[in-house]
Formats: structure tokens, C-alpha cells, sequence
């Protein structure tokens, strides 16, 4: 029965794993404009551009735009830093590199505590090390900033599934489905619950 349960988890899975997409000036272009000393506009095209274009090295470029004399390319600094250390942290996640991708989201999370992503994609890495109470601890933060967050709420529902706890997770699942109708392996998952939860009532008479 548990491997049946298992067996959902990569669908619902997707659910929580956004696309990261590079557009614009490239990484040359936009740490060149960054470095225009007397041109404020070129500086915000600069940083904003570097946060799909850069990669972890130019980080402390951003961190000194931060104290830029122009407050848009502060505001844009501080943007761009978060955007590429968000992808970097999306990147770890995929290659399997899980405590540097803590060490990415945590990061996220310090210079940013409220943006709920940052505490979603810690959770997913968590769940995915096998740390359940930790994950469940950052799901209980995505959870103060967005009451919505249907990625979060599945992610209760995996959790629970590993710790054995079908009915708890059949609940968030449940959840998600209510703020996001659209989740068809989550709709799957809940009916393959609903069946296994019967038949272990049956097996307990």
C-alpha cells in the first residue's frame, strides 16, 4: 500500500517546480550597463538584466549595485540578487545538490523573509533530503505569507504520505484541490487515497 502512495508523488511533484526563463541583454551586456558609471538608466537595465542573465559569481556585483546612488537600481540590485540566487538554488535542487541548495534558499530566506518562495523551494529541498519536520517547518512559513499557496499545501500532503499519515495528507491534498481546481495528478492522488484509506478500515475489521 505505501509503495502505491509513493508511487503519486513525482505528479504531484511538478506542481511545486516553476520554469526560469532568460530573456533581454545578455550576461556581457548587462554587466557592462551595470558598470556605466555616469549613466543611471543603463545601471537599472544592468541589474535587472543580470538577474536572468548572471550567474552565482556576479552576485557580489548586485550586492555592490545596492549601494548604488540611484534608488531604482538599488530597488533593481536587490531584485536581480534575489531572481539569481533563486535560479541558482532551482539549479542545485535539479543536479541533486541539496545542502548547497539549502545554503541558496536560506540565503533567500535572510535577505528576504517574506517572500514566500524562498521558504517553499527550502521546504521541497528539505522534503527531498528526507528532513520531514524541517520541510514541515518551512511549509508552516510559506503558509503565514500566502494562506494560498496550493504548492505548499501538496507539499503538506507528501510529507504526510512519507510519514505514514494518509488521512492528514489526504486533507491537504484536499486543500489544494479547493484553491486550485486545476491539479489533476492531485485530484488523482486524493481518489487513490480515498481507495486505500477504505480498504485499510476493511483490513482493521
Amino acid at each position: 500500500m505505501r509503495g502505491r502512495w509513493l508511487g503519486t508523488l513525482a505528479l504531484v511533484a511538478l506542481t511545486l517546480s516553476p520554469a526560469v526563463v532568460a530573456a533581454g541583454p545578455t550576461r556581457e551586456e548587462a554587466l557592462k550597463a551595470l558598470g556605466a558609471t555616469g549613466d543611471a538608466e543603463s545601471r537599472r537595465q544592468g541589474a535587472q538584466a543580470l538577474g536572468e542573465t548572471g550567474i552565482m559569481t556576479d552576485v557580489p556585483r548586485l550586492a555592490a549595485a545596492l549601494r548604488d546612488i540611484d534608488p531604482l537600481v538599488r530597488t533593481f540590485a536587490g531584485d536581480a540578487t534575489i531572481d539569481r540566487l533563486f535560479a541558482t538554488g532551482v539549479e542545485q535542487m535539479n543536479a541533486r545538490q541539496g545542502e548547497r541548495a539549502v545554503d541558496t534558499f536560506s540565503e533567500i530566506i535572510r535577505r528576504r523573509p517574506q517572500f514566500a518562495e524562498g521558504w517553499n523551494k527550502r521546504a521541497t529541498v528539505y522534503y527531498l533530503l528526507g528532513e520531514y519536520q524541517k520541510s514541515l517547518a518551512d511549509c508552516d512559513e510559506v503558509m503565514k505569507r500566502n494562506p494560498y499557496h496550493f504548492g505548499a499545501l501538496s507539499g503538506y500532503g507528501m510529507i504526510y504520505l512519507q510519514l505514514d499519515q494518509p488521512a492528514t495528507a489526504l486533507e491537504y491534498f484536499e486543500r489544494a484541490l479547493s484553491v486550485n481546481p486545476n491539479l489533476e495528478s492531485t485530484r488523482q492522488t486524493i481518489e487513490i487515497l480515498k481507495t486505500l484509506l477504505i480498504q485499510r478500515r476493511k483490513d482493521t475489521i
